[in-house]
């Protein structure tokens, strides 16, 4: 009992973080249409951006407050500048992002050194709680507490805001709603910088989990968070939640009682569900 619910904290820290990626994953691919290989480019970036902010500083809030704003900002120059010309076609699509991806990823080698870089957790988040043979790192429970913040916010967003109606209407029909005086496209700007900044803060969150950051995390992050969409289903907020929720858990179980699989079981997962439900747990159609 007392293994589960270690594993119950991990599996749930994990996925909290993935998450964060997914989610604006999911809205971008899913809903937008937009196939973007750029966005483990942000999960880098903000994780490089937060350790430097916290060496320079030693704040933890301000790191993940810069890690945001670079994500947001990263995320509207290049819909507007790359993605755009390129709605409706999809090789041109993986082709830009693809090399966004390249030139970003070469850019941080060149800024902060091919070799990692250590990563520390912040004293009040730190250490453990002991209680008789269980013990709980405090910041895997800090990631989930905000995993589960998060996902309310966007949630509430989507569908309790005037925002996130405009956003469902132009999925649906953006001829429409433009023709209603609503400028859609900056709308659309809006949700793929967002999606970057989530990007971004789920980076920077990652870093000190693991204790240090490394040029190649953006790409194996991201292998995850389009798992988790393809699992979840494209589009699907709720999916994209509970596919990060079953990745992280059962990555953590598999870690646990056989290694040697850890690294291959989400693929094997994502293999089972589309070989039952080809458009995901939740799916919804994808946008053309």
């Amino acid at each position: 009992m007392d293994v589960f619910v270690m594993l119950l904290v991990n599996g749930l820290a994990e996925g909290a973080l993935i998450f964060l990626m997914a989610a604006g994953l999911s809205v971008i691919l899913g809903l937008m249409g937009i196939v973007n290989f750029s966005h483990g480019t942000m999960f880098l970036w903000g994780g490089y951006v937060s350790v430097w902010m916290y060496t320079k500083t030693g704040s933890f809030s301000l790191s993940l407050l810069l890690a945001m704003v670079v994500g947001f900002l990263m995320g509207l120059i290049f819909e507007r500048f790359f993605i755009r010309p390129v709605y409706g076609k999809v090789t041109a699509q993986i082709l830009i992002t693809l090399g966004l991806m390249i030139v970003f990823t070469e850019l941080v080698r060149v800024l902060w050194g091919p070799t990692p870089l250590a990563a520390v957790r912040p004293p009040h988040l730190a250490g453990t709680w002991v209680m008789g043979s269980i013990i709980i790192s405090k910041y895997r429970v800090f990631l989930i507490v905000i995993g589960i913040v998060v996902a309310l916010g966007i949630h509430a967003l989507i569908t309790r805001t005037r925002i996130g109606m405009i956003i469902r209407a132009g999925v649906q029909s953006p001829e429409m709603v433009q023709a209603l005086g609503i400028d859609i496209r900056r709308y659309f700007s809006l949700v793929f910088a967002g999606g970057a900044a989530l990007a971004a803060v789920g980076g920077a969150l990652y870093v000190p989990l693991v204790g240090s950051v490394w040029s190649g995390m953006g790409i194996s992050n991201q292998v995850l968070a389009f798992i988790v969409v393809v699992i979840g289903g494209m589009g699907s907020f709720i999916g994209s939640a509970v596919g990060s929720i079953f990745l992280g858990l059962t990555g953590a179980l598999v870690a646990w009682y056989f290694p040697p699989a850890a690294g291959v079981v989400s693929v094997l997962l994502m293999a089972l569900v589309l070989a039952f439900r080809p458009t995901g747990l939740f799916g919804l159609a994808v946008k053309s």
